[in-house]
């Protein structure tokens, strides 16, 4: 049975967690079983793993995470089903940071203000200062990886950029040969992206276009097709959200402008196709694992793991819910290595040296001493059908070198 716990109240002040954070050591003999060994590292009991969760379940962008908690549920459900690890079961207790940075780090201190959990899962764009303070404390972090956490040892995840070459050989081989981009609105952070996609495009012989820029509240999608034609491009790729690059492939398709591949970093949802699938046909995703459409054993014990321990998501083909069993997951395997009495410096460096870490066949093989430093250089791509009804896979491995599947 999942073991999964709330929010409950704190009582010692922070300045004893730095005064005790470094106190991890076991006191267990040798020979003494998982289940048994008496360990001193937060959150270990004789029985029990105690975990955290940072996870946005309120304020902006909470939608996209609505289904975290249910990939978490489901592999750890499956892991306590199994024994656990080393004969202790997995618990956790979750708080929302509502996508604020203040917020985020104010329950990262409530997580560790009694050294009640041995490390975090997070699935948030929003840490903060907290990032630092868990560095120090050389507590485990497993999740959604960002830029900012590359000069973390103690921070994991299993990707945290793909090689925008890879996207560029997808257009190539589907004859593209001059690429227009478009992007909701005027975000700085996003300018910088896709100035390096462009470069990476160019690299490779693709001839690339100044960027238009589409708010739905103010545009006309008819005047970026008009511009697209009139930059004679045959290529797409779209930094927009699922609304807005719906209206402009509609009015493509009525000035009769033909693009050999249309692609999007958003939109590879279910919900998607019931609501936007006709206006979306023949647009193409990166899929950063192996697309549900692909099937096989991985996706059987996702799929098994959703419909027995998160029975309340009827959808089970979720993106990141699978995303956060694939972190639920890593931090198992992190666990198991650490020992049977682990801390968390041997958690650190044990999943640290793992080299070809895929999640149980859900992800390409990644190398976690470097992946928050190298890109992903190989990964799937699905493209909705002609009647807007369904994803298909077209490309199930493309590598930036060209070679794949």
């Amino acid at each position: 049975m999942l073991l999964s716990r709330r929010k409950r109240s704190l009582g010692l002040a922070v300045a004893a967690v730095l005064a005790a954070a470094g106190v991890t050591s076991c006191s267990g003999g040798a020979g003494s079983s998982g289940s048994s060994a008496t360990c001193e590292s937060p959150g270990i009991t004789p029985d029990m793993v105690n975990l955290g969760l940072v996870v946005t379940d309120s304020g902006v962008g909470s939608t996209a995470f609505a289904s975290a908690r249910s990939g978490i549920d489901a592999r750890i459900g499956q892991a306590n089903e199994e024994g656990g690890v080393h004969g202790r079961q997995i618990a956790y207790e979750w708080h929302d940071d509502a996508n604020s940075p203040a917020q985020s780090d104010r329950v990262v201190e409530e997580f560790l203000r009694d050294n009640s959990v041995f490390g975090l899962m997070a699935v948030t764009l929003a840490l903060g200062e907290s990032i630092d303070t868990m560095s120090a404390l050389r507590v485990p972090v497993v999740g959604y990886g960002l830029p900012t956490w590359a000069s973390h040892t103690n921070m994991f995840s299993n990707l945290s950029s793909a090689a925008p070459t890879t996207l560029g050989r997808y257009i190539q081989a589907n004859g593209g040969t001059k690429v227009g981009v478009v992007m909701t609105g005027a975000s700085a952070s996003t300018i910088p992206v896709i100035d390096r996609y462009n470069e990476a495009f160019r690299s490779i012989g693709l001839t690339t276009t100044e960027t238009i820029q589409f708010s739905s509240a103010t545009d006309n999608p008819a005047r970026v097709v008009q511009q697209l034609a009139s930059d004679d491009v045959n290529a797409l790729v779209a930094f927009t959200v699922p609304e807005d690059l719906a209206r402009i492939m509609q009015a493509a398709r009525q000035s009769d402008l033909s693009l050999t591949s249309a692609v999007s970093f958003t939109g590879y949802d279910r919900s998607v196709l019931s609501a936007l699938g006709p206006q979306l046909s023949g647009v193409s995703f990166p899929v950063y694992f192996l697309p549900f459409e692909a099937g096989g054993p991985a996706i059987d014990r996702y799929r098994d793991g959703m419909t027995r321990f998160a029975p309340e998501t009827v959808q089970t083909d979720q993106r990141y819910a699978l995303n956060s069993y694939i972190y639920a997951d890593m931090f198992l395997r992190g666990l198991d290595l650490a020992g049977e009495c682990p801390t968390r410096e041997g958690f650190i460096d044990a999943l640290r040296k793992v080299s070809d870490y895929d999640a149980g066949g859900l992800i390409e093989p990644v190398n976690l001493a470097n992946n928050a430093t190298e890109p992903l250089n190989c990964h799937a791509f699905v493209k909705i059908n002609p009647a807007g009804t369904a994803f298909d896979v077209v490309r199930k491995r493309l590598c930036a070198d060209g070679t794949g599947s």
